[in-house]
C-alpha cells in the first residue's frame, strides 16, 4: 500500500500550476498575492487570445521556512497567463507608464453564461484589470531561480 505524499517530501522545484475553475484559481491567487510587476510587463495577444503578466512573486510557499535566521524571504519571476481571453480592460493606472510598478492583491472569477466569465486582477491603489474569458484557463509558471526579496521582509497588510 502506497503512502500519501507529504508536504515535507516536496523539493523546491519551480511551480507550474493550471486552473480550470474558481477553486483552482484561488490556489494560484494565494500564491501570487503581493506579486509586483512593471506595467510594461503585461501583454494581450489578441490573435492568440492570451493575456500574460511577468510577475515578481513572493514565495508564500516558502515563507514559514524563511522565518529561520539562515533562510531569507524570497521572490521569483513567474508568468501568469490566461487563455481564451476575448476582451481586456483596465482602470486606475496608466498601463503605458514605463516607470509604474503594480502590486497584485487578489484575483477573482465571476462565472457567466455557459463557460464564459470575468477574471478580475485587483491591484493596490484602486487599480484593476478585467479579462472577459470564453472559459477559465490560467497558468502560473516560475521562470527564474528564486532570489532574496529586496525588502528582506514578508509583505504585510494592516
Amino acid at each position: 500500500m502506497a503512502e500519501d505524499a507529504r508536504f515535507e517530501d516536496a523539493d523546491e522545484a519551480p511551480l507550474r500550476l493550471k486552473a480550470f475553475d474558481s477553486e483552482d484559481l484561488q490556489v494560484i491567487a494565494a500564491l501570487v498575492q503581493d506579486a509586483v510587476f512593471p506595467a510594461t510587463e503585461m501583454k494581450w495577444d489578441r490573435r492568440r487570445r492570451r493575456f500574460a503578466l511577468l510577475l515578481n512573486r513572493f514565495r508564500w510557499e516558502e515563507a514559514v521556512r524563511a522565518t529561520r535566521p539562515e533562510r531569507p524571504y524570497e521572490r521569483v519571476q513567474s508568468v501568469l497567463a490566461f487563455e481564451d481571453v476575448m476582451k481586456v480592460s483596465s482602470q486606475g493606472f496608466d498601463r503605458h507608464d514605463p516607470d509604474l510598478i503594480l502590486s497584485l492583491l487578489e484575483i477573482t472569477f465571476t462565472p457567466g453564461p455557459d463557460t464564459t466569465g470575468r477574471v478580475e486582477l485587483i491591484l493596490a491603489g484602486d487599480g484593476a484589470i478585467a479579462l472577459e474569458v470564453e472559459a477559465l484557463e490560467a497558468t502560473l509558471r516560475d521562470v527564474t531561480r528564486p532570489y532574496v526579496a529586496p525588502s528582506g521582509k514578508a509583505p504585510h497588510h494592516g
